[in-house]
């Protein structure tokens, strides 16, 4: 330990010492006095006011603030030695146990009834009840056993605020208090970011006094104001760079792409066999200005499952083809890809067949660009490609690699963005002469909040109508552990739907029988829970059992592209009852003729996802049904989570529940790169207001200074807390 000032640079060894830096850096990826003083408490512990034990979910990582009840010894039956069991209360009612193996006799003696104490661990459950095995713990007073520093910190804090940092196993949160408390000694604050007069306009604290009272908070009014004044500091930093990044883009030429009438586009609304939406065609006069102009289009068009997105891309396609130039579509995977390039073809039919007999005077060529074409299909179709012919060209990241060329790329759609990364997006872009038109579309509904942070360097459409002939879509849980009846039911449901002609999708979590993949799970889980289903096991058992004589297909991301392809062109025409799948079906697999989905071990999916997947039924004329299968018990969240998605279909309520649900880092800090973001407070549904003042102040400040030339420290505190490489976020990648 040392006593001489530190700075926001000044490395942990030389502040804590080697052993505990050391520890600080493998588990938490701290290194410097700058990366401790912002690894701020997930929350603060109070006597009296304690984390309710009932609300603890099984496989959290916990600390938790409670007294010790009681204690008991008995003999292990698998071993020689004794148990220690003791019983923790925090005053709600709800009790722990902490389980001790060996002979501890030592524990007892300290574990008294009656101490308080910090016990942190994993939570686990052993018949009915939860509990921790081994779990490291602080006692508050009384001192001794080598924690006596910690005890005395933390009781400076007894009756005030303790703060309960995320920690690790190694390194747990009383740990992290003492390290914090050596350096906020030592520690000069960094130059405050913030200009004056947005401060005082705000009425905004100094960020020395902020990042002292986080730790330390000398009352809870405190601790208000410098929470407050610290997601500040994220919110402006975050839409500083999208308004910076709004600014420089629209300050890019382009080449205007204007609507030509009696052209393409024309033809092609003339031969709709149905009426575009009110919303369809709103959101398509808002594309064809922003293609007109001289100045990149950058547009996010979100739309609820089956809102007509794709017929809005297309319309600007066209209009882009009309005006001499080619669009291409990007999708995450070569199903979607393909299905979008049948799709396409069917809506143009001979407006898409130039060069083909029967087509139309004006046509133009749709081709298919992926990773899986063979030699000879993928010369002819980059040929196409790079002369021109092909004004549509759709595909996977196999539109990124070198070799395939564009005669004069003027528009990216860009499907699903959440599946790409900021530089693929990118790559594809630096593929034209001038920065391309780039229209991004998704099925995943986002919370104005989300739209404002996360897409706030794009404009915004929205497709709130569903077409005319689309079914309702009924949802219900399947209780499989309390009710087995139930899932014996479902299984005859799917029988009636084929025999009256439909089809049914059964969806699994895993794939199976292989190596882990991105939508692959690992088998193994460290809560005693039983692996998730797995297609390669579900397929024949369902082939073998309730569906037995029913024509089953497989359908998952480690099958060989023709092969999936073959698939979903099977199960297209009819030829198959039912698809067994992973999420490979999530987006944009269309298949109007399948009225039922049943989603094996729904709890193991996010709520938008189960959203989207339920999605791929209703899509014709018959209503659509999906089943969320599970074996999570009434009342615990993941239930609540599968109750939620069955009583609405309301995708923006849901994804506000989504976003509830999950930690903001999820949100806002994950990267591709896995990468630890500096966004730590800010709450995209809490903070809405904030968030919006943030934006009005950075709008005003970039209009006046784009560079921040004028504000060093904030400049510098922005590269710090949103750098290029952390930018994938902001445009969710």
């Amino acid at each position: 330990m040392t006593s001489e000032q530190s700075t926001m640079d000044t490395p942990l060894r030389k502040l804590v010492g080697e052993k505990t830096a050391k520890a600080l850096a493998g588990h938490l990826d701290l290194h410097t006095a700058g990366d401790l003083i912002y690894h701020f408490p997930r929350r603060y512990d109070e006597r009296g006011e304690h984390t309710d034990i009932r609300t603890l979910d099984v496989g959290e990582q916990v600390t938790v603030l409670a007294q010790v009840q009681r204690t008991a010894v008995r003999p292990m039956r698998q071993r020689r030695g004794n148990l220690l069991e003791v019983t923790v209360g925090d005053g709600t009612g709800g009790t722990l146990t902490l389980t001790f193996f060996g002979n501890q006799a030592w524990r007892e003696r300290e574990l008294r009834p009656g101490r308080w104490g910090l016990f942190a661990g994993k939570v686990t459950e052993f018949r009915g009840r939860r509990q921790l095995n081994g779990p490291e713990y602080v006692l508050l007073g009384e001192g001794g056993d080598g924690e006596a520093a910690a005890n005395e910190e933390i009781e400076e804090f007894a009756g005030a605020l303790i703060p309960v940092y995320p920690a690790a196993a190694a390194v747990p949160t009383w740990v992290i208090a003492r390290c914090v408390r050596v350096v906020l000694d030592t520690f000069t604050p960094p130059e405050d970011p913030l200009p004056v007069t947005l401060r005082a306009t705000r009425n905004l604290g100094g960020i020395g006094t902020a990042l002292r009272e986080i730790h330390r908070p000398s009352s809870k009014e405190a601790l208000y104001r410098a929470r407050h004044r610290l997601k500040w500091d994220e919110a402006f930093a975050v839409q500083l760079t999208l308004v910076q990044r709004k600014h420089r883009a629209a300050a890019w030429p382009a080449r205007p792409r204007p609507a030509r009438p009696g052209g393409l586009l024309d033809a092609f609304d003339a031969r709709l066999p149905y009426e575009l939406t009110p919303g369809q065609r709103d959101v398509g006069v808002e594309i064809a200005a922003d293609l007109a102009t001289a100045h990149p289009m950058h547009r996010l068009l979100q739309g609820e499952v089956g809102s007509g997105k794709t017929v809005v891309a297309l319309r600007a396609m066209l209009q882009v083809v009309d005006a001499g130039g080619q669009a291409a579509l990007l999708a995450p995977t070569e199903v979607l890809a393909a299905q979008h390039h049948r799709g396409i073809l069917d809506l143009l039919g001979p407006l898409g067949r130039a060069g083909e007999l029967g087509a139309a005077d004006d046509a133009t060529r749709v081709e298919l660009v992926t990773g899986s074409l063979g030699a000879a299909a993928r010369r002819r179709a980059l040929a196409e490609v790079a002369s021109g012919a092909a004004g549509i060209v759709l595909g996977t990241h196999a539109l990124l690699y070198e070799g395939v060329d564009f005669a004069d790329l003027g528009l990216v759609v860009v499907d699903e963005q959440h599946r790409f990364g900021v530089e693929q997006r990118d790559a594809l872009r630096a593929k034209a002469e001038q920065p391309p038109h780039v229209l991004v579309m998704t099925a995943t509904p986002i919370p104005r909040t989300v739209a404002m942070t996360v897409y706030g360097d794009l404009e915004t459409s929205t497709l709130s109508q569903l077409p005319q002939g689309r079914s309702p879509i009924a949802s219900h849980v399947v209780p499989a552990a309390e009710k087995p009846a139930f899932l014996d039911r479902a299984w005859r449901r799917v029988r009636e739907e084929v025999a009256a002609g439909h089809q049914a999708y059964v969806v699994c979590p895993r794939i199976g029988d292989g190596p882990a993949s991105e939508e692959e799970p690992p088998p193994e889980d460290d809560n005693g829970r039983r692996p998730p289903m797995a297609v390669a096991e579900v397929a024949p058992l369902l082939a073998e059992g309730p569906l037995h004589g029913l024509r089953i297909g497989v359908l998952h991301g480690r099958l060989p592209t023709d092969e999936k392809d073959a698939v979903m062109r099977s199960f297209a025409a009819g030829d198959l009852d039912v698809l067994v799948a992973t999420t490979v079906v999530e987006v944009g697999v269309n298949v109007p003729n399948a009225t039922v989905m049943i989603v094996l071990d729904a709890d193991r999916f996010g709520v938008s996802q189960l959203h989207q997947l339920r999605g791929r039924v209703g899509r014709g004329s018959a209503p659509g049904l999906c089943l969320l299968v599970s074996e999570a018990l009434e009342g615990t969240p993941a239930r609540e989570r599968l109750d939620a998605v069955a009583s609405t279909t309301d995708g923006f309520k849901l994804a506000e529940l989504d976003l509830e649900q999950r930690r903001e880092g999820d949100v806002l800090g994950a990267t591709q790169s896995g990468r630890r973001s500096h966004l730590r407070l800010l709450s995209l549904l809490r903070d809405a207001d904030l968030i919006r003042d943030a934006r009005a102040e950075a709008m005003a400040l970039v209009e006046e200074d784009p560079e921040l030339a004028r504000h060093p420290a904030l400049a510098a505190s922005v590269a710090a807390l949103v750098d290029e490489e952390r930018a994938e976020y902001l445009e969710k990648g």
